[in-house]
């Protein structure tokens, strides 16, 4: 591994892009620091990763290599490094520190001011800020010298961004969990400031295409919807938002106006998009129709395909002996059949979403005839694919000149994608990203 030292121009190339210096510690969601990069990739944020040792239990300095485009430190003790003085420049060569996920022990090191690997030597030398992201046991977490710890680098200024409350990888429940990936990287961005971290000028120092869609609109549904039975019950599925949201990212890092219409889902707003949430499959269609006119529509969103018939304004409680209740189904509303429609408001692109357990392609073709829309996007959701919430996705694109099998791809990657893809669609040629062509 070799860093290139000296000034902060040097670490970083591209020096107009915001600059962070990601560490990476021990931990069952360092795995989640690969999310991390990429989303920060995304927003235009420079990338640099240090990995401890026990962080490499988790993850692979290679897999961070290849995520961010920069080496990866590990080593305190690199000749080369040293000769230069290479973890003082880089300590100082961020704009942000951010430590994700940080563990009670490399917090404890911080705390003290301990310095006895690579990670540990580079916060003690920087005078950049720092941010936090805690990850551990909750008993570790609720623990006094965990607490005190945490008081001293806040009164320090570090910035601590979490944890959750969840359930716990070793299966206890409570405080301790890592924030997320979406959720840290909307608070790096919020620390950098939104329009600075998504400037284009980051993008044309780099010898970047920036812009393709600017000028364009474009409207994004994702999440699923909840039909509500009784004031306490629903009916839904079991989307979690997480491709609609970063396909609405995508098109507006790509420089088009976005409106993101979402229904009920545990995710942040993306930068830079205006986010109409609703619930029902009803509130979706009206939020839809309010966006239009728009260039550009692609449903992502679970729409439940049917709503109950005379919604009880009351539990709907079990009675002894009592036959379960008769519940009433009707169909909801059409949205991508109403995009996809002729007329003055439909939009030039079209594009939907299938989402499929069997027949996955024969059946994304009959949907794309049926509905009238000009692409649509297949991907098996069935057992064991883990796309419905998970963070990667497969998928085929069936357009007019038929399918297109994409290899697996993280959500973000598949949708900055689907976002060029567009943009060429519209005739603006752009930078290649996501994985190879098909």
């Amino acid at each position: 591994m070799t860093w290139t030292a000296g000034n902060s121009d040097d670490a970083f190339p591209g020096t107009a892009a915001k600059r962070v210096l990601l560490i990476v510690s021990g931990g069952i969601a360092a795995y989640k620091a690969l999310e991390l990069v990429r989303l920060l990739k995304a927003a235009c944020i420079d990338v640099r990763c240090v990995l401890t040792k026990a962080g490499a239990q988790f993850v692979t300095p290679l897999s961070l290599q290849v995520l961010s485009g920069e080496p990866v430190g590990e080593d305190l003790f690199s000749l080369t490094d040293e000769q230069e003085m290479g973890h003082i420049a880089l300590s100082r060569s961020a704009d942000l520190v951010v430590v994700a996920p940080a563990t009670a022990n490399i917090l404890a090191k911080m705390a003290h001011g301990l310095a006895d690997d690579l990670a540990t030597t580079l916060l003690l030398a920087t005078d950049t800020p720092v941010m936090v992201a805690p990850a551990m046991n909750v008993r570790m977490w609720e623990h006094p010298a965990t607490r005190a710890n945490m008081a001293l680098l806040a009164d320090r200024g570090v910035r601590v961004i979490g944890p959750d409350e969840g359930m716990m990888a070793c299966g206890e429940f409570g405080p301790g969990r890592f924030v997320g990936p979406a959720e840290l990287r909307d608070e790096i961005l919020g620390w950098f400031g939104q329009d600075d971290a998504l400037n284009p000028a980051d993008f044309r120092s780099r010898g970047e295409a920036w812009e393709p869609l600017a000028g364009r609109t474009a409207l994004v549904t994702a999440g699923p919807t909840h039909e509500p039975v009784d004031p306490v019950r629903y009916l839904g599925n079991r989307s979690s938002g997480l491709q609609g949201y970063a396909i609405a990212s995508a098109l507006a890092v790509l420089g088009a106006r976005v409106t993101l219409v979402s229904g009920p889902v545990m995710l942040a707003d993306p930068a830079g998009v205006d986010v109409v949430r609703v619930e029902t499959g009803v509130e979706m269609e009206r939020a839809v129709r309010t966006a239009l006119p728009v260039d550009i529509a692609v449903c992502v969103a679970a729409v439940a395909d049917w709503r109950i018939d005379g919604v009880s304004d009351r539990k709907i409680k079990k009675q002894a002996g009592a036959p379960p209740p008769v519940l009433t189904l009707v169909s909801n509303p059409d949205i991508l059949a109403m995009l996809a429609a002729p007329g003055p408001e439909r939009p030039a692109l079209v594009v939907g979403f299938a989402a499929e357990t069997n027949d996955v392609e024969a059946g994304a073709i009959t949907k794309r005839a049926r509905k009238g829309c000009d692409w649509i996007v297949a991907n098996d959701v069935s057992t064991g694919t883990n796309v419905m919430g998970g963070q990667d996705n497969r998928v085929i694109l069936i357009t007019e000149d038929g399918p297109e099998r994409w290899p697996l791809l993280a959500k973000t990657d598949l949708a900055l994608r689907l976002a060029e893809r567009i943009a060429a669609w519209f005739g603006t040629p752009v930078m290649a990203t996501g994985g190879d062509r098909v």
